[in-house]
């Protein structure tokens, strides 16, 4: 079941966060949840890139960690920030994989899309994967 917190807006913009089971549904939601608030913030430019990259994380959350997660979408400056906390301690690493492989691509596209991606682990071993991209549209 999702839970939706609002934080109180300030330096950072704005906050929105849910926590998904570890159930296939999770990764629609995790879209769901995405493209609503996106769009509450005239942000039409990023759905379709953080809705993917949402769905991805959401993804890997659920096939590796098998733990619930929390799903945060935040503003800071110039920057929207989605990040995925699991409960699990395995770390996300860069891929390097096979361009035939039928699997093993969900970050390594999250890295084309995205300005900028990470991954800490806090002081519970709870690990979190965040992705930064522009506020702005960037011109072509």
């Amino acid at each position: 079941m999702a839970t939706h917190r609002p934080t109180e807006e300030g330096a950072s913009g704005w906050s929105y966060q849910t926590t998904l089971a570890a159930e296939p549904v999770s990764a629609s939601r995790a879209r769901a949840f995405v493209t609503r608030h996106l769009s509450e913030h005239r942000l039409l430019h990023l759905v379709d890139p953080v809705r993917l990259t949402a769905s991805e994380l959401a993804t890997n959350a659920l096939v590796h960690a098998r733990t619930r997660f929390t799903l945060t979408l935040e503003e800071q400056n110039d920057i929207v920030l989605l990040s995925v906390r699991d409960g699990s301690t395995e770390l996300a690493v860069k891929p390097v994989h096979d361009s035939l492989d039928i699997s093993g691509r969900g970050l390594r596209i999250v890295a084309l899309l995205s300005l900028d991606w990470g991954v800490s682990v806090d002081t519970d071993g709870a690990k979190t994967v965040w992705v930064s991209f522009p506020r702005h549209q960037q011109p072509r």
